[in-house]
């Protein structure tokens, strides 16, 4: 019989060391350990594209609304050119028609902030794609001037819902990091619906101008399916909930949102401190018409900053561009219906930061009613452009025109290096505290360690 020694200087009866099995176990069970944080890695790759899917997918379908009010604006740049020989209306009918909608969609979000807070983000959505497909229906159908302008308004009051609530609700289902694209998508898709209706316009244009133009209408109805297929998929807004006291299903909204449980907790600790704040004794007795009219520093700071950026979003000419491109192109020198529409459909701009901004700075319980007073300067800035842009085109030439445009630009750029600060990767909450310590350091930038270290500061006082 053979013996051999092993390291420890012991011998293994069939000529194996003594030790050679431990060592095969201690490799198998290294083996494993290798595979667990393989499969853990890739459990945690799988849960990130999950959640980014699912956001975006959340964003595209918030967004839907806006395709249908990009649509409206785009249709009905061609649209009236039948329109006004169908109905024989004269020029300032014409402005009428088209800029009331603005004016109009201002009771739409003066109503849908307040909305919004009492049904949810999601349903007010609802309520806006259901006004509006009332408003396309009515003047796809109007056999006059009278009810085409009942139809209008029916459609600005959706508009008006829709414009101020698809940011917020994306902004306050988002993570941080992807906040801003994400909130983009709103202005994005009126920008794809202009597009749509721009092609409409040139595809029907060819039909007499007693069809025509319903035909163009009657195509905007049409997302409406996708819209209510929509309501079934996307969740409420997390924060809306906790105002509700409804945290469990809004930690099971975050989860879904959120790659990482550990941050889903703090950002539930933060929107249930600052919705706490919110419905203090401080706030109980003052409603939030009250605190805006009668806003502190801080809220003032972000009043100014929210509006004035939706003022010069309009007041530089973006919308009046869109509405009046075949009027801008016929005295161009292009006299054609088709080559006209056809020329229409380069003319697509984008300007979502305004939107951005706005579903983002201002705190929980104003965010809703606040971003509705941006809103209203948004339409009403855009319906006084869009109701005078032909006269005081007439009075100093379109050249003129857009002298005075590319100037307000310039002063927009001024307002924005002055005013907007950069929101970029801090969370919602850490932006209104970011407000309110500005004015109390009088000024001075606050980086996002310092926001983060007080709000984990103060979420710690409250447990």
């Amino acid at each position: 019989m053979m013996f051999q020694e092993n390291g420890n200087g012991e011998l293994g009866l069939s000529g194996i060391p003594l030790g050679a099995k431990n060592k095969y176990k201690r490799m198998d069970s290294d083996f494993h350990e290798d595979n667990d944080d393989v499969l853990h890695q890739q459990q945690l790759e799988d849960r990130r594209n999950s959640t980014k899917k699912y956001v975006l997918a959340c964003a595209i379908f918030a967004s839907l609304n806006n395709v249908l009010l990009g649509y409206d604006v785009g249709v009905m740049s061609g649209a009236v050119i039948f329109i006004k020989e169908d109905l024989k209306i004269s020029e300032f009918q014409v402005e009428f028609l088209i800029g009331i909608l603005s004016i109009v969609s201002l009771l739409g979000s003066l109503g849908g902030g307040r909305t919004s807070d009492i049904i949810g983000r999601k349903w007010t959505m609802a309520l806006a794609a259901i006004v509006f497909q009332a408003g396309g229906l009515t003047m796809t159908l109007a056999p006059s001037y009278a009810v085409l302008m009942i139809g209008r308004f029916l459609a600005g009051i959706g508009i008006g819902f829709g414009v101020m609530i698809s940011p917020i609700y994306i902004a306050e289902i988002s993570p941080n990091l992807n906040r801003g694209s994400l909130t983009t998508f709103p202005e994005i898709f009126i920008n794809v619906g202009i597009m749509l209706g721009y092609v409409s316009n040139y595809a029907f244009s060819g039909l007499s101008a007693h069809i025509s133009w319903r035909v163009m209408l009657a195509v905007g109805i049409l997302p409406s399916v996708f819209i209510g297929f929509a309501l079934f998929i996307i969740p409420e807004s997390p924060r809306w909930l906790v105002m509700q006291n409804r945290v469990d299903e809004a930690r099971s909204v975050l989860l879904k949102t959120n790659e990482d449980e550990k941050e889903v907790e703090e950002r539930l600790a933060e929107i249930q401190q600052a919705a706490g704040f919110a419905n203090s004794d401080k706030y109980e007795d003052k409603p939030v018409w009250r605190e805006l009219l009668f806003p502190s520093p801080a809220l003032r700071r972000m009043l100014i900053t929210g509006l004035g950026i939706q003022c010069f979003q309009q007041i530089s000419g973006i919308d009046a561009t869109v509405y009046y491109s075949p009027e801008i192109f016929q005295a161009a020198g292009i006299e054609d219906n088709s080559k006209l529409l056809g020329a229409t459909v380069a003319v697509v701009g984008l300007g979502p930061v305004c939107w951005v901004l706005t579903s983002e700075i201002f705190p929980l319980r104003v965010r809703a009613q606040a971003s509705a007073l941006g809103a209203v300067a948004n339409r009403v800035c855009s319906g006084l452009v869009a109701m005078s842009f032909l006269s005081v085109s007439r009075a100093i030439t379109y050249a003129g025109t857009f002298f005075l445009f590319s100037a307000i630009s310039a002063l927009a750029i001024a307002f924005v290096v002055t005013l907007v600060p950069e929101t970029k990767g801090k969370s919602l909450e850490q932006i209104e505290m970011m407000f309110q310590m500005e004015h109390e350091s009088q000024g001075k930038e606050m980086e996002l360690g310092d926001v983060e270290q007080l709000v984990q500061n103060k979420t710690g006082s409250t447990n």
